[in-house]
């Protein structure tokens, strides 16, 4: 039941993380709305583990955590880059089905067992993140409807997201006890390294624009709370079910932007939230047994 309640605070905070983030990345460049995020994550997160966290991650650990703290800053770049092109919900729609399917598949492999309800619960959540995310019959207030080229390219770009993602997942699993959070830090480090490198090699250095600036900060500590939230869930549960939950995130998103833009909750968007809860539940029975 804690794996649980872990994961779906990390849905939470990736909803959230994603909104802002995609916000963000509409007005300014996404290399450097990244670099800053990361970089927040980073500071926030030196100032509070070492104080919670002493012993040192092992070198294994530190493979780990750095193979998915760069996979998992691609994912985010691929992510924010289709914002641009498409719906924010078809962008994170794909991006999540590709992470769970993923992280599920891994999970197996690795020799976890889940067990029926389970099974039912994570076979629910998969077309729950669908249609909690299709995109609304007409576009929100402001934009317009991106072209067939455009969407399809936010498309493509939320299924490398969501490769990004699901190797980000595995990767944060396999790093080690869920009781240390180096290997979080280490994650957090070489996504920094990672996206500052690229920002230098493509000349992209420097701040956003204020508004944007303040998006990304928010983006950096909301992610970084996320991310912790994932590593602790996927330590005391299996990385099948806390991968699939964690991957709900699209659902935040969307009551987001509902509540703060007044994006409308179509129907369909409907049946997916009481899919995702049934789908939750069933899991979260399976874990209390």
């Amino acid at each position: 039941m804690l794996a649980v309640l872990f994961a779906l605070a990390a849905a939470a905070g990736y909803g959230g993380s994603d909104y802002t983030a995609g916000l963000a990345a509409r007005r300014a460049s996404v290399v450097r709305v990244t670099v800053l995020a990361e970089v927040t994550a980073v500071a926030l997160l030196l100032c509070v583990v070492p104080f919670i966290s002493s012993q040192a991650p092992s070198p294994a650990s530190v493979l780990w955590g750095t193979g998915a703290g760069a996979s998992g800053v691609a994912g985010a770049m691929a992510l924010y880059l289709g914002f641009r092109h498409a719906d924010f919900s078809v962008a994170s729609s794909v991006s999540a089905v590709g992470s769970a399917a993923f992280s599920v598949l891994a999970g197996i492999a690795l020799g976890e067992q889940p067990g029926a309800l389970a099974l039912a619960g994570i076979a629910l959540a998969l077309p729950a993140i669908v249609a909690v995310s299709a995109p609304a019959g007409r576009p929100a207030p402001g934009t317009s409807p991106p072209g067939k080229h455009r969407h399809a390219a936010g498309v493509g770009l939320g299924l490398a997201a969501g490769a990004g993602f699901g190797l980000f997942f595995i990767g944060l699993n396999q790093a080690g006890s869920g009781t240390d959070l180096w290997p979080v830090v280490v994650s957090q480090v070489a996504a920094m390294v990672t996206v500052a490198g690229l920002a230098a090699a493509t000349r992209d250095l420097g701040l956003p624009p204020a508004g944007a600036r303040r998006l990304s900060v928010l983006t950096g500590a909301i992610g970084a709370a996320g991310t912790v939230l994932f590593f602790l869930a996927t330590h005391h549960g299996l990385l099948a079910i806390t991968a699939v939950i964690t991957s709900l995130y699209p659902a935040g998103t969307i009551l987001l932007a509902r509540l703060v833009s007044g994006e409308r909750l179509t129907a369909l968007r409907i049946i997916g939230l009481c899919l995702a809860g049934a789908s939750v539940g069933l899991i979260a029975v399976s874990g209390a047994g």
